[in-house]
């Protein structure tokens, strides 16, 4: 019996030490990317106003690195906030495993990044101290941006106006603290240049490092349900109730299979006017995450790529309940102006 528990006892601490030395090495080992590349980006007009019209329109850095006032419908930008940080995701709201808080990206937040190190931030998701970022910044998206793009990107974001802003440490946790070290990207190959005169080619680029399907794939416990790309259903909690993307599929009974490409585009445009998102919404209100206020500056050649390239994605029938109104209160907005 003594030699049976000795042996249980041996066991027991070789699997103790093996799971120690796994969890040693994901934590401090991982993640294992490429050093950052050695780039010093020209900041050019052109670079200046296209990495803008990318920032705010298309892959929405401004979204989350700003400060959103969900008192309006559709929360838009505050204006002067641009890139400040400090926007809290939790469980509770955001569905994270933890608390995060989206960095301050203007120039006062990021002094000691060289261009080389913001660029492999945002595609591969390791800062320049080698920490794994958690991938609500979309960099699996991003790292499909050509390079004239992501140079782009990092031309404007050096131009944003310094904001003071010390944003707190992002708090995961376990073991998705140790989790996260094994999800970056061993590092940034960009991609080719798509060919603009090709709707469906630049449609599916836009979508892909715009992120589309991130928001409108269902979830469950973080990992998106296979098969049910773009069909909608993802959940975001707001304090009225639940709100659920819309199934961005060419299904025509529970899609957008029936929408035109006018009416894709009607939808967008709406938002042109700040009295569509100006108005104020009480705390059991419809509110949705959907950036209206910014994606309605996509330039229509752009937004009738996307839906082009929609209308070849596989249709999935999915119904989807756009708004589950707390029991405390009714929905206060008309719910046929959520995405």
């Amino acid at each position: 019996m003594k030699k049976i528990l000795k042996i249980l006892a041996i066991l027991i601490a070789v699997v103790i030490v093996l799971v120690a030395g796994l969890l040693g090495y994901v934590r401090f080992v991982l993640p294992n990317a490429d050093p950052a590349p050695v780039i010093t980006v020209e900041r050019t007009p052109e670079r200046i106003e296209r990495g803008k019209y990318l920032a705010h329109f298309v892959v929405s850095c401004i979204d989350c690195h700003s400060t959103r006032d969900f008192s309006k419908f559709a929360g838009p930008i505050v204006p002067g906030t641009e890139g400040k940080g400090g926007e809290k995701f939790t469980e509770d709201a955001g569905g994270v495993p933890g608390v995060i808080y989206s960095r301050n990206i203007t120039p006062s937040g990021i002094p000691e990044y060289s261009d080389g190190e913001l660029l492999r931030a945002f595609t591969t998701g390791v800062t320049r101290t080698n920490r794994a970022l958690f991938p609500l910044m979309p960099y699996m998206a991003y790292s499909h941006l050509t390079q004239e793009d992501a140079y782009s990107i990092v031309a404007y974001i050096r131009s944003l106006q310094p904001i003071e802003n010390q944003v707190p440490e992002t708090a995961l946790n376990f073991p998705m603290n140790f989790i996260v070290n094994t999800i970056p990207l061993k590092s940034y190959t960009p991609a080719p240049e798509p060919d603009r005169t090709n709707s469906l080619e630049y449609g599916r680029y836009l979508a892909t490092v715009g992120a589309c399907a991130d928001c409108h794939t269902p979830a469950v416990k973080g990992d998106k349900v296979p098969g049910m790309d773009f069909a909608g259903g993802f959940e975001f909690v707001f304090p009225g109730g639940v709100v659920r993307s819309l199934n961005i599929t060419p299904d025509p009974e529970t899609g957008i299979g029936s929408w035109t490409k006018e009416d894709f585009l009607a939808r967008f445009k709406a938002f042109l006017s700040p009295e569509t998102y100006s108005v104020t919404m009480g705390p059991n209100d419809f509110n949705t995450p959907m950036p209206w206020a910014m994606y309605a500056h996509l330039k229509d050649e752009d937004l009738s790529a996307i839906y082009d390239y929609l209308r070849i994605v596989k249709p999935v029938k999915h119904s989807v309940e756009k708004f589950t109104a707390n029991p405390a209160g009714p929905a206060g907005w008309d719910s046929t102006l959520s995405d």
